[in-house]
C-alpha cells in the first residue's frame, strides 16, 4: 500500500470527503487528488495537518504497511566486523563513538588505578 493509498484509506474510514479535507489542509482538491492518486507526495506540513485531522500519527500514514526496519545487531559479529560497521557511519557519528570509547577506557583505567593504590591500603 503506497502513501497516498493509505491517506484515502483512512480519509475514508473517517467519513470525510476529500474536498472537506482539502479545503482543512490548504490544498485545492485536484492536488489532494494527486496525492491520493499517488501522483504528488505530500509535504511535512501536510502530513502533519492530515494526521491531525483524522487522528494519527504521521508514521500510520508514512508507513502504512507497518513494516519496521530490523534492527542492526552487532553482538554476534567478530570485533574486526564491528570495527567495520563503524568505519562504514558519517564521520560525525564516528567522533561520537570514539569519543564515548576514550571516556569508558579513561574511567576504566582511573577505576583500576584507584583499586591498586588507594583502595588496598
Amino acid at each position: 500500500m503506497t502513501v497516498g493509498e493509505k491517506i484515502k484509506q483512512v480519509r475514508k474510514e473517517k467519513g470525510l470527503q476529500q474536498k472537506a479535507v482539502a479545503l482543512e489542509i490548504g490544498l485545492d482538491q485536484s492536488n489532494y487528488n494527486k496525492i491520493e492518486n499517488g501522483r504528488r507526495e505530500p509535504s511535512v506540513e501536510v502530513l502533519q495537518k492530515l494526521s491531525v485531522i483524522f487522528g494519527v500519527t504521521v508514521d500510520d500514514l508514512l508507513n502504512p504497511d507497518n513494516n519496521q526496519p530490523s534492527p542492526v545487531t552487532v553482538e554476534d559479529k567478530t570485533v574486526t566486523e564491528k570495527i567495520r560497521l563503524i568505519e562504514q557511519l558519517e564521520d560525525e557519528d564516528k567522533n561520537v563513538i570514539y569519543k564515548m570509547l576514550d571516556t569508558m577506557l579513561t574511567k576504566k583505567k582511573f577505576q583500576d588505578f584507584f583499586q591498586q593504590n588507594i583502595a588496598t591500603k
